[in-house]
């Protein structure tokens, strides 16, 4: 018997004041059973950071990373099919990442659990060639932090500001400070 994803709403409200972005968005996430609500919030917060501020060429979207191997946990495809934004989050091994970098103009990946800084060590150096990777740190403690909000239907607000993020669930702020491991804006 397949297993089937749980489905969870969001309603988003991002306001990142250092890149001069404001949306509001509805996301239906399809929860893969294996997913963690750490996993899962890492993806939210990943699409707020990389909002495009330009929207002509479509948006940034929830991809079926856990049910597809080919596919990111997001990407933001033009109306051509060429992807704009690859976006990876967990640890995924450098043959996944510059496989990306050739296939996307952008590839972001956010690292949250705590033994990223082994894992960063061992797999710097083999991603030297990849221009276009952005990776950041999501320290464990506030990943874990972000994961409490999860929740079947969630109304967040996201505000970023000097390189901070605020998410906000009406009744619980978590403080998000990502660590840059690679890459320039």
């Amino acid at each position: 018997m397949a297993l089937k994803a749980t489905i969870y709403k969001a309603q988003i409200n991002l306001a990142d004041m250092d890149r001069h972005v404001y949306a509001d968005t509805a996301l239906t996430i399809a929860r893969h059973p294996s997913e963690t609500d750490e996993r899962m919030m890492i993806r939210v917060l990943a699409l707020a950071l990389g909002w495009p501020a330009d929207t002509s060429e479509g948006t940034l979207e929830l991809a079926k990373d856990m049910w597809e191997p080919d596919e990111p946990a997001l990407w933001h495809k033009n109306f051509s099919d060429e992807i704009l934004h690859w976006v990876e989050v967990g640890q995924p091994d450098d043959k996944r990442l510059m496989k990306a970098a050739g296939r996307a103009r952008r590839v972001s990946l956010f690292a949250f659990q705590s033994s990223t800084p082994i894992w960063w060590s061992n797999i710097a150096t083999k991603l030297t060639r990849a221009s276009n990777l952005h990776v950041w740190q999501i320290p464990s403690e506030q990943s874990e932090a972000l994961g409490q909000l999860a929740q079947r239907s969630m109304q967040l607000q996201v505000t970023v500001q000097d390189g901070t993020v605020w998410v906000n669930d009406g009744q619980t702020t978590v403080e998000i400070t990502p660590v840059r491991l690679m890459g320039e804006d």
